[in-house]
């Protein structure tokens, strides 16, 4: 692997502390559905693009 992908699986590593620490499961835990991961899945992809609008804007010299 390149020192990219190392650092890709670093962040993955300290993110699932994070998650660990703040909810107390893994992401083996097995009370959600298939359907509560979908939705979960949507919410994130949803803040990801507000956070993507907000940079474009910003690199367009736009207000936020």
């Amino acid at each position: 692997m390149s020192r990219i992908e190392d650092e890709v699986c670093e962040k993955i590593q300290a993110r699932a502390l994070v998650g660990l620490e703040k909810y107390g499961v893994t992401m083996e835990r097995e009370d959600f559905s298939l359907l509560d991961w979908l939705k979960y899945l949507q919410e994130e992809l949803l803040d990801a693009v507000v956070y993507l609008q907000r940079t474009i804007n910003d690199m367009e010299g736009e207000e936020a």
